[in-house]
């Protein structure tokens, strides 16, 4: 095991026998080691095309481990630090880049899952427990965004993200409530939607036509949004619509990315060229191979694959982060991993 490596895991341990971690988070530890020459064989081209986007002398590397099931990485750039849900622990971890700690940020979570920023720099979180959207002010005190639309609660907000217009939009599938593992087991009372909170606050539904609604990104220019279904029938897809002039209105709904086989779609993001990182692993099919699904499906703006970062896990969702945001962290079931390419996060 590397130096860097082993003062990361130390740091969880010692925390843990300080008794800083919660005593009921006990989780898998994922062994992890790291490619030793250069280029990296995880970081696979499959299209001329990405090849401009890989670093020759980068490494896929793990920040992080021990958690139950990793989801909703977001970036702090003002404090260089890493935010990540391990929702099954009811915790959100962090991770320092300055200092290479790994250790606890918030729990009890609510079983918190999707996470981002808002345009002043607050952290804003879907909650599976409370069936709610937050947002931590800078003093720490939570504020309820959103709970509840046409009198009835929401289902488990899941993946959530800002736009520059200061709106927030977010996914609405009941994958939270179905059983006890995530958050309590309900019955949904709201079909599968995706909504937008205005910037004065009002809750408003976008569309209610996705069968499991899960990430969701906007283009660079952000005149088009796109959303998961993942529970699209044959394959898991993404989903483009053009965003109307009033910032809200969707039309021309349009099929961007179809997972077509094996392969299944969770988060995403989108770089400043229009190309889709994805969140990949196994639909669960028999003839799935979850060891050579597992990692980052890469896609360019027309939905062809171009890309695959293989990891020892399946990823869920991942952020660009780093002072130039050309480092990707990727949420992989029990582990945190980062990778510095030549992309550039959108947003």
């Amino acid at each position: 095991m590397d130096l860097s490596r082993r003062n990361i895991l130390g740091a969880a341990g010692a925390a843990v026998a300080a008794g800083v971690l919660p005593q009921n988070a006990a989780a898998q530890s994922f062994d992890f080691k790291p490619n030793q020459r250069y280029p990296d064989p995880s970081v696979e081209i499959l299209d001329p095309s990405f090849a401009k986007y890989r670093l020759y002398s980068s490494t896929v590397e793990q920040l992080g481990t021990g958690m139950r099931w990793a989801e909703g990485p977001v970036w702090f750039g003002d404090g260089r630090y890493v935010l990540v849900s391990d929702i099954p622990n009811n915790r959100i971890m962090r991770y320092d880049e300055a200092s290479g700690a790994w250790g606890v940020f918030r729990h009890p979570s609510n079983f918190a899952n999707g996470n981002a920023r808002d345009r002043q720099g607050r952290l804003i979180s879907c909650e599976h427990l409370t069936r709610r959207v937050t947002r931590t002010e800078y003093d720490g005190k939570i504020t309820v965004l959103a709970d509840s639309f046409d009198g009835k609660r929401l289902n488990s907000p899941n993946d959530i993200i800002c736009k520059s217009d200061g709106s927030i939009w977010f996914t609405d599938p009941p994958f939270g409530i179905a059983g006890n593992w995530e958050g309590d087991k309900a019955t949904p009372e709201l079909p599968h939607a995706v909504y937008r909170i205005a910037p004065d606050g009002k809750l408003g539904l976008v569309t209610a036509e996705l069968n499991g609604p899960n990430g969701l990104a906007f283009s660079p220019d952000e005149k088009r949004l796109f959303v998961v279904e993942s529970r699209a029938q044959p394959n898991r897809v993404i989903w483009g619509y053009d965003v109307g002039t009033d910032g809200a209105a969707l039309s021309n709904k349009t099929k961007v990315v179809d997972a077509n086989g094996p392969g299944s779609l969770d988060g995403f993001r989108i770089d400043t060229d229009g190309n889709f990182w994805c969140g990949w692993g196994s639909n669960g099919s028999p003839s799935a191979k979850s060891d050579e699904l597992d990692g980052v499906m890469v896609f360019n703006p027309q939905g062809k694959t171009i890309g695959f970062i293989h990891l020892p896990e399946r990823c869920a969702n991942l952020t660009f982060g780093g002072p130039k945001k050309n480092r990707l962290f990727m949420a992989s079931c029990h582990s945190l991993y980062a990778l510095y390419v030549e992309a550039h996060g959108a947003v």
